[in-house]
């Protein structure tokens, strides 16, 4: 990612509505997890770390971040403990296993998804909990995902394969951002139609109302995924695996 979105990205993360709503959604998804108390977890791929105060509330939090100033950002927060690391080669807290690893559109970063998934796996507990969120339908690229060096979008049946090659038992995935797709999806085609433009972000905080608007339909999701409904689109996909036996 480029190293001017990573400010951009921690002055938006408390307010944007994609952050938001995609938290919401999340929080409703891992308190159904029934973590034990006192659970650990590590949030590879951390970013600046708008992710650590929901997932403090769950129990101690660890967090892995290759690049230097999203981890001084991360680390700012002063939430839980976040090193440096790279995956798949270079992953820190060898001496410990975490009741739950989360990537939270981390994988489409990643040149070698599989081995990366395989690592992790080196670090959770026999029964804990894998928890993934990555941007879906390849045909949907755009500059932003150029802009934030993605690697690829998924299809449903893509991210499974790889998941399942990684050694996990997936429980539950799902297409989400689903009520907000026809409108994604209509200015995605046309960026298209127009043809090249400056390579941009699709991260610019909307109006107030506006901003307000789109985090009440997306976060509304969370009652959809919380009860593990299976939407079959969205813009992203979200799923929860375990290590197979």
């Amino acid at each position: 990612m480029e190293h001017k979105l990573f400010h951009q990205m921690s002055q938006l993360e408390e307010v944007h509505w994609w952050f938001v709503g995609r938290r919401a959604i999340l929080d409703a998804l891992i308190k159904r997890l029934a973590l034990p108390n006192h659970a650990t977890i590590l949030e590879a791929g951390c970013g600046t770390g708008g992710n650590l105060a929901m997932l403090n509330h769950y129990g101690k939090v660890s967090g892995i971040e290759y690049d230097t100033i999203a981890r001084e950002l991360s680390v700012r927060r002063q939430i839980g403990t976040i090193v440096a690391g790279c995956l798949p080669n270079i992953l820190p807290f060898r001496e410990q296993q975490f009741d739950m690893v989360a990537l939270f559109d981390v994988l489409e970063h990643l040149k070698e998804d599989i081995a990366s998934l395989k690592a992790l796996r080196s670090r959770l507990k026999s029964n804990g909990w894998l928890i993934l969120t990555v941007p879906a339908n390849p045909w949907m690229w755009s500059d932003h995902d150029v802009v934030h060096h993605h690697k690829r979008r998924y299809t449903l049946r893509h991210l499974c394969r790889v998941v399942k090659t990684a050694g996990y038992q997936i429980t539950y995935v799902s297409y989400f951002n689903f009520l907000l797709f026809p409108l994604i999806a209509a200015i995605r085609i046309s960026q298209k139609w127009q043809g090249k433009q400056e390579e941009r972000s699709d991260l610019t905080l909307p109006s107030k109302f506006l901003n307000s608007v789109l985090t009440l339909i997306f976060s509304s999701e969370k009652y959809a995924v919380a009860n593990r409904v299976s939407i079959p689109f969205g813009v992203s996909l979200i799923l929860i695996a375990r290590p197979s036996r």
